[in-house]
């Protein structure tokens, strides 16, 4: 019995071996971003990430066991050594290839691999793979076969592939293997605690990468995919309900309305242009890259600037919604995905409709990615112009025509509308694969970063509005036009240097620009904090429309609403005030960035709260639709 017993300890031993291989892998792979960690914080991945590592092992070691275990009761039965080699070497296989896919994963999202890339798989497999046509393939996959290499040579020596079977009375077998079951169990669940072992474990830095590092990523996205598999129910209860609901009320209440009044008549046409990953990082005007959007620097200048907005959060899905809807973000769900509850929310369309506009909806690619179409169907879009509109020598990327086609699309559609008209236009060039029917305007990359490819598609995009505007302006329908130009989230690139957490991610151009905006105001600014959420009330008050179905939704252009801006990403989120912005890991539980680290702790423990009932209000809400 104790060479058995030692038998399955070199078997438990070996994958909490092979995991701090993929740990140290993960770490060399992300050095850079690790340089403001000590040799010594680097050490400590390893030990706080042991619980989840043997936690993960014990599930590995689960159905071996569960073999071995019936063998044993029943003598007859022989289990050859093969089947523990193709186990040992599948589930190999399959870590190795989860830690490749999460370079890329955590280089783009800043977070490792959760269910939500299964999700994107599945809603559109070839935007999906496109999504991640700038990341360097080859060398993952180097480096998966590489790790399925050391892994099996190591298997050789640790790993004994011949179990025996020992020969005991029946009582006594019966108590080994309740005594192994047990023993088993415990190391799954992390211990004998009341509450099984969580991510929370791994966490014990303000570096947040040295906390992802120490992450188990099977054992993370295990987790992930049972949570957004079992029965909904809302995770983020911070607070009695009616605590939550009076905070977010607090925050949208308006001593009294002063709205400015920017335009020159109240039904312009409304052209809202979502621009593709457009961070406020390439905008001169915002503290940006000089050179890589020179046109939109134009357009402020005939335009409103709103300087100080954030997305909702990192992706189109959660934008769109977020811009149409003001709804924030979900975190882990996304709401325009389920076309059950997506129905209920109020959109910008549906109201505009009302007051008599023809809407369109303008895309250069496949309108159903993530059920687009059907959200835009069913909040009253008259016209969905995709990628299937387009003759097929047009669509030259996998995300469909390139945005200066889908701009002459659009002239030649608002040439022939009855006025006032909308159109919600989303383009598509500046995404990954980062690709260009044209010369790139910025040298090519040599370090894999993909940054000039980031500059070089966002530069055309700017230039094609550019052109765009240059027409329209020969056209009738241009002088009575008020366009929104709006990014759906911001991006890593191209300086590469914004975690998933940081408020620099999330920072974002949002420009009013058009001959309907009162000369007074052309060239000015408005620096109230806010969000996509409430480009919905701002627009609509200058329209005197109703916008009371749009309670997450704030008038920009009230001098009286209170300043700030919340996002989220996958389980954390951000909440901005002037005084203290904080960043909230819910995984770890714990706040991992601050903007001020002076600020008094009120401040601090305000901003927590507030984010804390946003995200706690918004699930609720996200549950009861």
């Amino acid at each position: 019995m104790l060479r058995n017993l030692f038998s399955f300890i070199r078997f438990f031993v070996f994958w909490l071996v092979f995991f701090a291989i993929t740990r140290a892998t993960f770490e060399l792979y992300f050095w850079l971003k690790l340089g403001a960690a000590s040799f010594g914080e680097i050490m400590q991945t390893f030990y706080y990430g042991l619980r989840l590592d043997a936690s993960a092992a014990a599930y590995i070691s689960a159905l071996p066991l569960l073999v071995f275990v019936i063998g044993w009761w029943f003598p007859s039965l022989t289990i050859k050594p093969i089947f523990l080699k193709v186990y040992v070497w599948f589930c190999l296989f399959l870590i190795s290839l989860d830690t490749s896919l999460n370079f890329n994963i955590f280089r783009e999202w800043g977070t490792k691999v959760t269910f939500r890339v299964f999700t994107s798989l599945y809603h559109a497999p070839s935007e999906a793979m496109a999504s991640s046509g700038s990341s360097p393939v080859g060398r993952c996959v180097l480096i998966c076969l590489a790790l399925i290499a050391s892994g099996v040579i190591l298997a050789r020596y640790i790993i004994n592939f011949d179990f025996k079977k020992p020969v005991l009375e029946p009582k006594f077998k019966a108590f080994y293997i309740i005594i192994l079951l047990f023993c088993n169990l415990i190391l799954m669940r992390g211990g004998l605690q009341t509450e099984p072992v969580n991510q929370n474990s791994a966490y014990f830095s303000d570096i947040e990468i040295l906390n992802q590092s120490a992450l188990n990523t099977e054992w993370n996205l295990f987790n992930n995919i049972v949570e957004n598999l079992r029965t909904p129910y809302n995770p983020y209860l911070f607070m009695p309900p009616g605590q939550a609901i009076k905070l977010v009320q607090d925050a949208y209440k308006i001593p009294n309305d002063e709205s400015l009044r920017i335009l020159t008549t109240t039904r312009p046409n409304v052209v809202i242009i979502q621009m593709e990953s457009y961070t406020a990082d390439v905008i001169e005007s915002l503290g940006g890259d000089k050179g890589v959007a020179p046109n939109f620097e134009k357009f402020i200048k005939n335009g409103l600037l709103f300087d100080n907005i954030y997305s909702s959060a990192d992706r189109t899905d959660k934008g769109i919604i977020s811009i149409m809807s003001g709804f924030p973000s979900q975190a882990i769900r996304t709401i325009v995905s389920d076309t059950t509850k997506q129905k209920k929310l109020p959109a910008i369309a549906t109201i505009l409709k009302g007051a008599g506009y023809p809407t369109s909806y303008f895309y250069g690619g496949k309108s159903s990615y993530m059920d687009f179409n059907v959200f835009m169907k069913s909040h009253h879009i008259d016209q969905i112009t995709d990628e299937y509109s387009f003759d097929k020598s047009q669509v030259k990327t996998q995300w469909g025509v390139y945005d200066d086609v889908l701009f002459a699309k659009h002239l030649q559609y608002a040439q022939q509308q009855k006025q006032p008209f909308f159109t919600y236009l989303e383009t598509s060039t500046n995404h990954e694969p980062f690709v260009l029917p044209v010369k790139a305007h910025f040298p090519e990359d040599t370090d894999g970063d993909a940054a000039n490819k980031f500059r070089s598609t966002a530069y055309f995009t700017d230039s094609c509005l550019n052109a765009y505007f240059e027409q329209a302006k020969k056209q009738d329908w241009y002088k009575n036009t008020l366009f929104i130009l709006v990014a759906d989230h911001g991006h890593r690139l191209p300086h590469n240097n914004a975690g998933a957490y940081s408020p620099a991610k999330y920072h974002i151009p949002l420009l009013f620009f058009g001959d309907v905006v009162k000369p007074v105001y052309r060239g000015k600014r408005i620096s109230k904090m806010g969000g996509q959420t409430d480009i919905a009330a701002t627009l609509l008050s200058q329209l005197n429309l109703p916008h009371q179905e749009f309670k997450w939704s704030k008038d920009l252009l009230n001098p009286n609403v209170a300043d700030f801006a919340f996002f989220n990403w996958d389980n954390g989120f951000g909440f901005m005030m002037p005084q203290q912005t904080v960043s909230y890991d819910n995984s770890g539980r714990r706040i991992i960035y601050r903007s001020n680290k002076n600020a008094d702790p009120k401040d601090t423990e305000k901003s927590l709260m507030n984010g804390k009932a946003f995200l706690q209000q918004v699930y609720t809400e996200y549950m009861g639709y």
